[in-house]
């Protein structure tokens, strides 16, 4: 599992260093992350910006991180390929959860290599 944190200021952006978020690693995603966000902090940035495939257990996966959030606390998903939003559209999780359509944003400016 690969995740990278790019730690801002005023906010805690974590990069999706994976190229599927399916049932093989869904479950390691989820708890990495929450480890990762901790109980207190500045608002998350989850950036998806390389993941080109997602499958329901990482939807899943994504909403219980949500739905772990201190109140008070955003989660915003960035730079979201069209497949992955795809399936945010399908589901109706983009009127759910924040999205940031916006290609510049995460605070990202390497990428890593295929």
């Amino acid at each position: 599992m690969q995740l990278t944190l790019l730690p801002q200021q005023g906010e805690l952006t974590i990069r999706v260093d994976e190229r599927r978020l399916d049932a093989a690693i869904a479950t390691a995603f989820k708890d990495r992350v929450r480890s990762m966000i901790g109980d207190s902090g500045p608002p998350v940035t989850l950036d998806l910006g390389g993941v080109d495939f997602m499958d329901s257990s990482g939807l899943g996966a994504v909403i219980a991180i949500f739905k772990s959030m201190p109140t008070g606390r955003p989660l915003v998903l960035a730079r979201l390929t069209p497949n992955v939003e795809r399936v945010f559209q399908l589901t109706r999780m983009d009127t759910v959860l924040n999205i940031r359509h916006d290609p510049t944003d995460a605070g990202q400016k390497e990428r890593p290599a295929p």
